[in-house]
């Protein structure tokens, strides 16, 4: 098997010294932020596509058609008499029985 041995330290010091070679130690705290940001991203993206698809469920589950609502009913009305037509609301009918009293009083308050 190819992998078996890197549980070893020395195998890890060998391999940390090769990547400082390669990439130089001034460039790897770069590398390493370069990672993070890109990993930050990816997290911000992934969380973004979840919640797209949880509110296109939402959006889904809102235009699936419900229960048809029951047919309203009508209270059956009585025919009037012929010839005579209901009397409209008078004013003072509308207006609240206080509110004739604050009418009356002086604007003063005297």
């Amino acid at each position: 098997d190819m992998f078996t041995g890197w549980e070893r330290p020395s195998h890890w010091l060998v391999l940390g010294v090769v990547v400082v070679v390669l990439f130089g130690y001034k460039k790897l705290p770069d590398a390493a932020r370069s990672v993070g940001r890109s990993l930050r991203i990816f997290k911000t993206e992934i969380k973004g596509m979840s919640e797209d698809d949880a509110a296109r469920a939402a959006s889904k589950a809102e235009a699936a058609p419900a229960a048809p609502a029951p047919p309203a009913v009508t209270p059956p009305v009585s025919p009037a008499e012929p010839g005579t037509a209901p009397a409209p609301p008078s004013a003072e009918d509308e207006r609240p029985a206080n509110a004739a009293a604050k009418h009356d009083t002086p604007a003063g308050g005297e």
